[in-house]
């Protein structure tokens, strides 16, 4: 016969106690639940599921044999990956764009947020809002057509003033050299206005009285947004950044395959695009999936150790 002993019968009764407890949480709150539920189902079925497709990334898949049919080879897919010439173009290209997009964008959604936040006339700082927040909702086809439109060399506005003031037209979208500040323009125009609402959101519940005392010190305008504005709003800015991060080699595919072509490719061909010319469009499903694999594992390896370092910091990071 088996005899527990105290300490035992204590962790079985501290278990059971936890466990109403939780039940008894879930009874209380469960209209709050209810609400979680949607959502909870969407990332399961659109993206915890279709996480088990990545095993044809180690098969030569075929869609008529199936998962299950289909040739298992291992890391051949990777091997391959990591041996292409265009690979290290593709890192590079890649690297240097999101350095851009954090060196030269990420600052200016802070920057604007704080400008807006000091703007008193309601009136004004509501219409400003509204026309900044217009071109999140384009579309990168109405958005790069309008580029177009401004800066082919054929009629374009911006080489015919160029070419009324006495200067040389320039190929804005064809040209290597001008390919990444169109890209990172694009970006700015897009997307700066939008990026501002989380920040200005994280200002509004900073606390007047931290303004007031700093006001009695004497602090001006600028004195109060280092002092005060700034290391409010940090956390927000820190969880922000080890997303974006998160996101090193995830540039999108839609906008730069837009301004993809056969002159500039040699700078504009990043993993997203190589994924669509390289595996999709020539039906190589397996490889394809191993560069979004490869993108993904890097991606979660550089959270990781982000978060990691913001910790270290003394920030709260994102977990």
């Amino acid at each position: 016969m088996k005899v527990s002993t105290p300490a035992a019968v204590d962790v079985k009764l501290q278990k059971t106690k936890t466990k109403s407890t939780t039940l008894a949480s879930i009874r209380r709150n469960k209209l709050l639940y209810l609400m979680i539920l949607p959502g909870l189902i969407y990332f399961i079925v659109f993206k915890y599921l279709p996480m088990g497709g990545l095993v044809i990334a180690f098969q030569n898949y075929q869609p008529y044999l199936g998962i299950t049919g289909s040739e298992w080879v291992g890391f051949k897919h990777f091997v391959r990956l990591f041996t292409e010439p265009t690979f290290f173009m593709l890192l590079s290209n890649t690297l240097i764009l999101f350095a851009l997009n954090i060196i030269i964008f990420f600052p200016l959604p802070i920057i604007l947020a704080l400008m807006l936040n000091e703007v008193r006339h309601k009136f004004f700082k509501n219409s400003i809002q509204t026309i900044i927040y217009i071109p999140h909702f384009m579309s990168w086809v109405i958005i790069v057509s309008i580029t177009y439109v401004f800066m082919t060399v054929d009629g374009g506005v911006l080489n015919e003033v160029l070419a009324a003031l006495g200067f040389q037209k320039i190929s804005f979208l064809t040209s290597p050299e001008w390919l990444r500040t169109v890209y990172i323009g694009q970006i700015i125009w897009k997307e700066l206005g939008w990026s501002t609402i989380i920040y200005l959101a994280a200002i509004t519940v900073v606390d007047t009285q931290l303004y007031e005392a700093a006001e009695m010190d004497g602090a001006a305008r600028l004195r109060k947004i280092w002092h005060v504005t700034l290391p409010a709003i940090r956390p927000v800015i820190i969880t922000l950044l080890i997303l974006k991060i998160g996101s090193t080699l995830d540039l999108g595919f839609e906008h730069m395959y837009l301004l993809l072509n056969s002159l500039n490719r040699e700078v504009a061909e990043i993993f997203d695009t190589y994924i669509y010319t390289a595996g999709l469009k020539n039906g190589q499903l397996s490889f394809s999936t191993t560069v979004g694999l490869f993108k993904g594992i890097v991606g979660l390896v550089l959270v990781m150790l982000s978060n990691k370092l913001a910790k270290k910091m003394g920030e709260d990071g994102v977990y």
